[in-house]
């Protein structure tokens, strides 16, 4: 089904629409959440909050003048994912995740990604799990989504500086880790 036709479904509340456009971008929104949030449930129960919000706000949506309105719901769809994702580390009170990657969680389908964009995600996904929480959710906010310090600083209540001090370290911090994975020797 079209995209066009799936969102104007969605926005007359036909459930096929809404079933549709939930499976064909389940996989991309439950990886945006497992990025902030490592445990596989958690993730899980994000992206269907987050669809849930998108669903209830998708009368809000506007597609009409964009060339692309596949790309377009995919901006909104991450925007809502990060900030469930926030709400939800913000309500634990940003408390480290315990465990691994689970295999499975890449099984989930991404169109957005071919196999070796796939491979290294992985790896730097797999880094950014072991930095501290709020590292974290800045490198996540800043490198991977596209927010500015501004976004990150409004949205976390932080300060500029804080953010942009929070980002360094989790870049050194990020390649100590790949250089020791790696076997690379640092200066």
């Amino acid at each position: 089904m079209e995209i066009i036709s799936l969102i104007e479904g969605c926005k007359r509340g036909e459930a096929l629409c809404q079933k549709i456009l939930y499976e064909r971008f389940y996989g991309y929104a439950l990886k945006i959440a497992f990025r902030y949030v490592h445990q596989y449930e958690v993730a899980v129960n994000i992206t269907n909050d987050g669809f849930v919000k998108l669903f209830r706000n998708i009368e809000r949506f506007n597609y009409e003048k964009a060339g692309f309105p596949e790309r377009l719901l995919l901006a909104w769809m991450k925007r809502i994912i990060i900030n469930t994702s926030i709400d939800e580390l913000r309500k634990n009170k940003m408390t480290p995740e315990i465990g691994g990657i689970p295999e499975h969680i890449w099984e989930e389908e991404d169109k957005s990604q071919k196999a070796d964009q796939s491979l290294m995600y992985k790896e730097l996904i797999s880094c950014v799990k072991d930095l501290p929480p709020m590292y974290r959710v800045v490198f996540n906010m800043f490198v991977i989504d596209g927010c500015s310090h501004f976004e990150i600083a409004d949205r976390l209540g932080i300060s500029i500086g804080t953010s942009k001090s929070n980002l360094s370290r989790a870049r050194s911090i990020l390649q100590k880790m790949i250089s020791e994975m790696h076997g690379v020797k640092s200066c």
